[in-house]
């Protein structure tokens, strides 16, 4: 009987991680963005669709730690969107449920896949080169 408990106990541990691991995007996105933007519609900011669609993940994670600077990389006349300094898992998390709302080539929502594309690439690592200038 016990050796059921400890593993029920094991299995319910495990379940219990998996599911944090697993929402820990959508609670970062509660946390720090849904002010400003949601999954599928406009808001003040763009929807995590049309992000997904035109970023990759080291874009999506410069403008989330640098907007300022990646904006004006990607030639934008103005920012309204403020820094945000969260921790690497945090900020995984984001990125990756952010990229799970890019749409497949029929339209519909891929569960976190990303798919590259021929586009200019920037990441913390350019915008420092692009400050020099």
């Amino acid at each position: 009987m016990r050796k059921n408990m400890i593993f029920l106990s094991i299995v319910i541990l495990t379940l219990n991680a998996s599911l944090l691991h697993a929402t820990s995007g959508k609670k970062v996105f509660e946390t720090f963005c849904w002010g400003c933007h949601h999954q599928t519609a406009v808001a003040f900011g763009p929807h995590f669709e049309e992000i997904a669609s035109k970023r990759n993940a080291e874009e999506i994670r410069a403008m989330i730690t640098d907007p300022v600077s990646v904006s004006s990389v990607f030639g934008y006349k103005r920012n309204a969107m403020p820094s945000f300094k969260l921790s690497d898992d945090n900020l995984t998390a984001i990125t990756n449920y952010i990229l799970s709302f890019k749409p497949d080539s029929n339209g519909t929502v891929e569960s976190n896949s990303t798919q590259e594309t021929n586009k200019t690439v920037v990441t913390t690592e350019t915008v420092k080169l692009e400050e020099k200038k």
